[in-house]
């Protein structure tokens, strides 16, 4: 398979993700899904979604759109487009599928998805965790990872308007 096609497979829409989920946990795979607008993708990033995959078998990604970054982080961001922060995501070994939300928070596809382990960054404390109690109520887990200390789109962002 040519790797553009192998990267382009992997971003969905909600209605094929829930059928690609039901094949996964038909064969016995523990779905992980951890949610974020990954815009300006950095090291920060790519620790927590290394350390996500990790608590599984599969790593699904719900991304913010544009427009739904622009109401949660302002009118001058995202900075990349959904379609290229998509295609960024699905490009890493250790992400197996993203699939883009439009909403505020990703409650509604984390309850389509059903998965087996919600994951967030380390700013969160499970009570502020959007879709913690339903991942919860179905058996499943939650799990908070460290920052990575000095990564943040923000400051990368600042640092490049102080130049």
């Amino acid at each position: 398979m040519q790797k553009l096609h192998w990267i382009q497979q992997r971003i969905y829409n909600s209605e094929d993700l829930v059928r690609q989920c039901n094949v996964w946990r038909a064969s016995g795979k523990k779905i992980v899904f951890t949610n974020g607008c990954f815009d300006i993708l950095h090291h920060g990033h790519l620790d927590l979604l290394a350390k996500a995959a990790d608590l599984g078998s599969i790593l699904i990604l719900g991304l913010n759109t544009d427009s739904s970054v622009q109401r949660l982080k302002g009118p001058d961001r995202p900075v990349t487009n959904e379609q290229d922060r998509a295609f960024q995501v699905a490009s890493l070994l250790c992400v197996d599928a993203v699939c883009l939300f439009d909403e505020d928070t990703p409650e509604e596809l984390i309850k389509l998805l059903q998965p087996d382990v919600l994951v967030k960054g380390g700013d969160y404390t499970i009570d502020k965790i959007i879709g913690a109690d339903f991942v919860q109520s179905t058996g499943g887990k939650v799990e908070i990872i460290p920052f990575v200390t000095g990564y943040s789109t923000t400051s990368i962002i600042n640092r490049i308007k102080s130049l």
